[in-house]
C-alpha cells in the first residue's frame, strides 16, 4: 500500500520542493512531481539554479523519452497514464487536489505551505486518503526547524 506524508508549514512550496528533491536525489530516489502547469516551468528554472554550482537533474513533461527514461527526477503538471512507477518511486504533488494514480507509487509526499487556501485544499486530499484507507502521516516542518 502507498505511504503518504503531508509536509506541512513549508515556508515556500518551491523552494522547499527543491531541497526536497536535491535530498532524494543525493540519497538515490527516483522522484515524480506533479506540479501546476504555471508553476512547472519556475520549478524547472529553480532546479537548475537552486544552488550555485549545483545542478539538480530532472526532465519535464515534454521532454524528448530518452531524457525522460534516464532522469531521475520527472516533472509533469498531468501525470501520464503509461507512466512507469514502480513502487520504489516517489510522488512529490505540490497541487491542490488528489493526484490521479497515486496508488501506482510506493510513497506520495504532499508539500503544504502556511497559505489558509493550500492548507484547506491539503485537510481535503487528507481525507480523501483515509477513505481510501491510507493513514497519512503529518510532519510539521514549523516545529521540527525548531528542534
Amino acid at each position: 500500500m502507498t505511504e503518504v506524508a503531508f509536509h506541512f508549514n513549508a515556508p515556500n512550496k518551491q523552494s522547499y520542493a527543491c531541497r526536497l528533491l536535491r535530498k532524494g536525489y543525493l540519497k538515490g530516489a527516483r522522484l515524480v512531481v506533479r506540479v501546476d502547469a504555471q508553476a512547472l516551468s519556475s520549478l524547472d528554472t529553480a532546479l537548475w539554479t537552486f544552488a550555485q554550482g549545483e545542478f539538480i537533474p530532472h526532465g519535464c513533461e515534454g521532454d524528448a523519452p530518452p531524457v525522460l527514461r534516464r532522469s531521475p527526477i520527472l516533472l509533469y503538471s498531468e501525470l501520464p497514464e503509461n507512466l512507469d512507477a514502480t513502487a520504489s518511486a516517489v510522488l512529490v504533488n505540490l497541487c491542490a487536489s488528489l493526484p490521479p494514480g497515486y496508488e501506482r507509487f510506493g510513497r506520495v509526499i504532499e508539500v503544504v505551505t502556511q497559505d489558509e487556501d493550500d492548507r484547506l485544499h491539503a485537510r481535503a486530499r487528507w481525507r480523501a486518503y483515509k477513505q481510501h484507507g491510507i493513514e497519512p502521516v503529518r510532519h510539521d516542518l514549523h516545529l521540527a526547524s525548531q528542534e
